[in-house]
């Protein structure tokens, strides 16, 4: 086959040079996408195996003379046998830009605080897709949670890319032998070819480039773009964004398309966005198509227009499609034919414009799912300012189920206002329903709990099945607070449970009603402090048991109302005990139990008893007088001992009687009557002196 003029050649990775010749291509190219190649080839060889064919990289080179004018790289993805005849086989191959085998994995995934950037980095490198390079000319700020999901890698990237205004294209470099991927968001990077005449006369095979067909095309796109999103850390916040194009001939400014959500949470985003997407719907708003004999047309490349009769369009254009077909008839052998042709159909728009991918629908997730709550080694509750928390999704099989798992993820509360509601934190190791907003993937919300197999719930089930409760955990320990509602019948209840403290603030009235018996049981202290006013109604029995002492403290007056008990009414400072029995009206008894009572008055005491008076004491009874002890009774004033009496007087003693006084000892008795008298009887009478005795009267009468 010559050398000189135009020629096609196709070599595969680890197979000789000469093993294929081209028979024919079609190469279909543009921006972001996956280059399509389909190469018919002539071998010699009649059975070539395909796993020496497939996943290995083939070149196209389109040659002029000995110089490469066009090189196209990629992976073998399909290989067919065609026919066989005298000298040769024919093969059928599909080619695609290495990037394709990003389209081979589809995945489940998440990127935490990550840019664009890093993220296609990672990807590409895992799926060995060749060298890349990134030409930005704007900010693309880190993304809190961006999440692959149900995607392959190539879709994952293509959605990304399309949100951020990126457009990529593959670039040769034909001195290096290499091919870059090239993600870009602006066209200042692009390159520049010579200039290309039109000539609408050249045959394809020629060897002096030109453009031999160039038609302009417009058409109607969307005028204004508007996105508009809503983040709870800014509430109030409008985030609402609008772009129109800065010329809009032939266009109504009514044709809008709207976006809800903009899938942005702040300003650069926003207002990046929406430009991106205007630039997306008019990416092909005004273009031009044209035919070419000149193999290094590709998208990503600009070239100048001359010799066109109409002048405006005697300008630069810049390729964003191509669709390249070639034929070699010479390369089966006994075929004659025209010889090699080369026909280039491209589309093309302004060089001035940024040519941006139109946005991409984003998947959604179609139900709840099931996370598991996630934290540090050792933590419980793990949680921000915000309540939100991490989790582990099932899909998760790249991070660890730490407090790196996931983004923060807010938590539905049953009442959520401003400063009041119910607020519960979902723990490490809980399981959790996870909903997403809009459907995206992005934006998880927990809206429910769930129990499994080992996180049972509180009670033991089916058995409590009529109890429903609300049981918490002590913090990194075993205890637990609860309130619980039994609604078996005949067993209805409700149960509190304070592992340790209770504390109960009502800011106004509080009424209690118990039908049956109540039981206070306090195995420490008790106390209680009313501000105001106690009263305590018993219509029967109120009995007060101290186990040791009983002290009653009150203020002004102690008074029982009726009944047993009555200690100084209308007095000041009464006495220092029993502070809750003085204070029950129709008391009927007061016990001390096997302690000491005490009953001290500051000021003056009196008892005064309507009725009868009994005082009884089992041991010995002791009554104490600073001053004067005065005992008075309107009749009989009885003492009686059942063994010895004795009475002893430091000074003088009286004993006085209006009628008489008789003293009895058994048979013996001395009386002393009113009028003088006095008698003293007894079996025998001695009376002894121990200095004298002198016995004075009118008459001294004496028998024997």
């Amino acid at each position: 086959m010559s050398r000189s003029g135009t020629r096609f050649t196709f070599e595969i990775d680890g197979l000789p040079a000469e093993t294929f010749t081209v028979m024919d291509f079609h190469l279909s190219q543009s921006y972001s996408s996956l280059f399509s190649l389909n190469v018919s080839l002539a071998s010699a060889e009649q059975a070539i195996p395909f796993e020496d064919i497939l996943d290995e990289t083939g070149v196209l080179t389109i040659w002029q003379g000995e110089q490469p004018q066009r090189r196209v790289k990629g992976v073998v993805t399909c290989c067919e046998q065609g026919d066989t005849g005298k000298h040769q086989t024919v093969y059928q191959l599909s080619i695609r830009p290495f990037l394709w085998r990003s389209s081979q994995r589809r995945n489940c995934r998440s990127f935490q605080n990550s840019d664009p950037k890093g993220i296609i980095g990672t990807l590409l490198t895992e799926m060995d897709t060749g060298s890349h390079d990134e030409l930005f000319r704007n900010a693309h700020p880190q993304r809190e949670f961006c999440v692959q999901f149900m995607e392959t890698d190539y879709a994952f990237i293509s959605r990304l890319v399309s949100e951020e205004g990126i457009f990529f294209y593959e670039q040769e470099n034909l001195e290096g032998d290499d091919q870059v991927l090239v993600f870009a968001d602006d066209r200042a990077g692009l390159q520049m070819l010579e200039p290309l005449p039109y000539n609408p006369n050249t045959a394809s095979e020629a060897e002096t480039y030109c453009i031999n067909y160039f038609r302009r095309n417009a058409q109607i796109s969307p005028a204004k773009a508007t996105t508009k999103d809503y983040t709870f850390t800014a509430p109030n916040w409008q985030a609402e964004y609008q772009q129109v194009p800065e010329r809009m001939p032939y266009q109504r400014p009514e044709y809008e398309f709207f976006d809800y959500p903009g899938r942005f949470k702040d300003e650069q985003h926003g207002a990046d966005f929406a430009r991106y997407q205007l630039d997306g719907w008019r990416n092909e708003v005004d273009f031009v198509v044209g035919a070419s004999n000149s193999p290094q047309l590709q998208p990503g490349v600009c070239f100048p227009l001359t010799d066109h009769p109409r002048e405006d369009l005697n300008d630069r254009w810049q390729v964003i499609s191509i669709d390249m077909h070639g034929e070699q008839p010479q390369a089966l052998i006994g075929q004659g034919g025209q010889g090699t042709t080369l026909n280039t159909r491209f589309k093309a728009i302004p060089w001035s414009q940024t040519w941006r991918p139109q946005p991409l629908p984003k998947p959604r997730v179609d139900g709840p799912q099931i996370a598991l709550v996630t934290g540090p080694a050792g933590e419980e509750i793990y949680c921000d300012k915000h309540g939100r928390v991490r989790v582990k999704f099932a899909w998760d099989r790249y991070n660890n189920a730490d407090q790196s798992s996931s983004c923060w993820v807010r938590v539905s509360q049953a009442w959520a206002g401003t400063g009041f509601g119910n607020i519960a934190i979902p723990r490490v190791g809980q399981e959790v329903i996870v909903d997403f907003l809009n459907g995206d993937p992005d934006q998880p919300i927990i809206t429910g709990r769930t129990y499994h197999a080992t996180n049972r719930a509180p009670g033991n089930l089916p058995a409590t099945k009529t109890q429903t409760a609300i049981r918490t955990k002590t913090y990194k320990g075993d205890g637990f607070n609860e309130l619980r509602f039994e609604d078996a019948p005949s067993q209805e209840e409700i149960y509190i449970h304070a592992e340790k403290d209770m504390n109960h603030i009502i800011n106004n009235d509080r009424t209690s009603l118990t039908k049956r018996h109540s039981v206070d049981k306090v195995q420490g202290n008790s106390a209680t402090l009313v501000q105001r006013n106690n009263i305590v109604h018993v219509d029967g029995t109120n009995s007060h048991y101290a186990g040791g002492n009983y002290v009653l403290s009150v203020g002004k007056g102690f008074t029982d109302g009726y009944r047993n008990l009555d200690m100084t009414k209308y007095q000041d400072n009464a006495a220092d005990t029993l502070k809750q029995l003085a204070l029950s009206a129709g008391a009927y008894g007061l016990t001390a139990g096997s302690g000491n009572m005490i009953v001290r008055v500051e000021g003056n005491r009196t008892e005064h008893i309507n009725m009868a008076d009994t005082s009884s004491t089992d041991g010995a009874k002791t009554i104490n007088a600073g001053r004067d002890l005065t005992l008075n009774t309107s009749m009989l004033l009885n003492f009686h001992s059942g063994s010895h009496s004795k009475e002893m007087c430091g000074g003088a003693k009286l004993i006085q009687a209006n009628n008489g006084i008789e003293l009895h000892a058994g048979a013996s008795s001395i009386s002393l009557n009113n009028d003088g008298h006095i008698t003293i009887k007894g079996s025998s009478i001695s009376i002894e002196g121990m200095a004298d005795i002198q016995l004075k009267a009118k008459i001294i009468g004496m028998e024997g």
